[in-house]
């Protein structure tokens, strides 16, 4: 291919993901890197982007870092108590103590982002821990926070009972308020780029983010997600995994992941968006995340 036609290309893919992003009525930044060649493709791609639950990530890679050092077992026991669970999915909605393994704490914190398991394995695993490795691997810029932590700082930015169910007070709070706070702003909340994010899923995908068992788990439980609605919505047909994660918090709508083609061809990609409403259902904002994904990867196999 011709420098122009390479470059007349690489604008058509640029049009047509603002024309999606404008018609889902949303903000979006993307990255997408061929995990083998390193070729990639950025719209907007060294933003600063708040992560949301994509923040997991180098939880559960931290986990299996330790489990695969021999330094925690992955079959200990941990109880999820009261003070872990606000309400959300999986044990965080449990009405009692539930125990599990800290495997299953992993595995519930990623394929339905489990914020109660999450920050209880967050405790088992340490934070301190977590951010470490992620320096060791070049990403000291990714952003990491307990669920608990953020919960917190929107009931300080909001004046609420610090006590009461977070839901429950969000009720009555304007939606253009709720889009302002902390929690959707990369200065104030964990955050990283669409770049980087997919830097750290070629690198778990490479098995250089630490021993190959503790990568392959890894990409083993995050090829368990049960979300379909974002990325997976990009590519339907038989034949293509994905493996992914997603992160949902009021004008945050995200997912990053592995797409892998039968041809042994594999695609780590990062697409983020902000939206212009909380709103807990949007469908065109989802779709457009498949759709982008979808288009960029297009474009590289090309």
């Amino acid at each position: 291919m011709s420098i122009a036609a390479h470059t007349t290309g690489t604008d058509q893919v640029h049009t047509a993901l603002s024309s999606t992003f404008a018609h889902a009525g949303v903000e979006g930044f993307v990255h997408v890197r061929d995990i083998d060649t390193g070729a990639e493709f950025g719209h907007r791609a060294d933003s600063r982007v708040v992560l949301a639950s994509v923040f997991k990530i180098p939880i559960v890679l931290e986990y299996a870092r330790q489990t695969a050092a021999g330094q925690l077992d992955a079959a200990g026991r941990h109880t999820v108590t009261a003070a872990y669970r606000v309400g959300g999915s999986g044990t965080d909605g449990c009405l009692f103590d539930v125990e599990m393994s800290a495997r299953d704490l992993a595995f519930m914190m990623m394929t339905i982002s489990d914020n109660a398991a999450t920050d209880l394995l967050l405790d088992v695993v340490g934070l301190d821990r977590v951010r470490a490795t992620l320096a060791e691997l070049g990403f000291a810029g990714f952003g990491v926070s307990s669920c608990r932590a953020l919960d917190d700082d929107i009931r300080r930015e909001l004046g609420l009972d610090p006590e009461g169910c977070l839901d429950d007070q969000l009720g009555g709070i304007p939606a253009q308020r709720l889009l302002t706070l902390g929690v959707c702003d990369p200065d104030r909340s964990p955050s990283s780029t669409p770049r980087e994010a997919t830097a750290l899923l070629a690198a778990i995908w490479r098995d250089e983010a630490g021993p190959a068992q503790a990568c392959a788990e890894v990409r083993d439980i995050m090829s368990r997600q049960v979300w379909q609605h974002r990325l997976v919505s990009g590519f339907p047909e038989g034949g293509v995994s994905i493996a992914g994660k997603t992160g949902t918090d009021f004008a945050i709508r995200n997912e990053v992941g592995v797409v892998a083609y039968p041809d042994g061809k594999r695609y780590a990609v990062g697409v983020f968006l902000r939206t212009s409403s909380p709103a807990d259902r949007q469908p065109l904002a989802d779709r457009a995340i498949g759709q982008a994904a979808r288009a960029v990867i297009d474009h590289l196999r090309s």
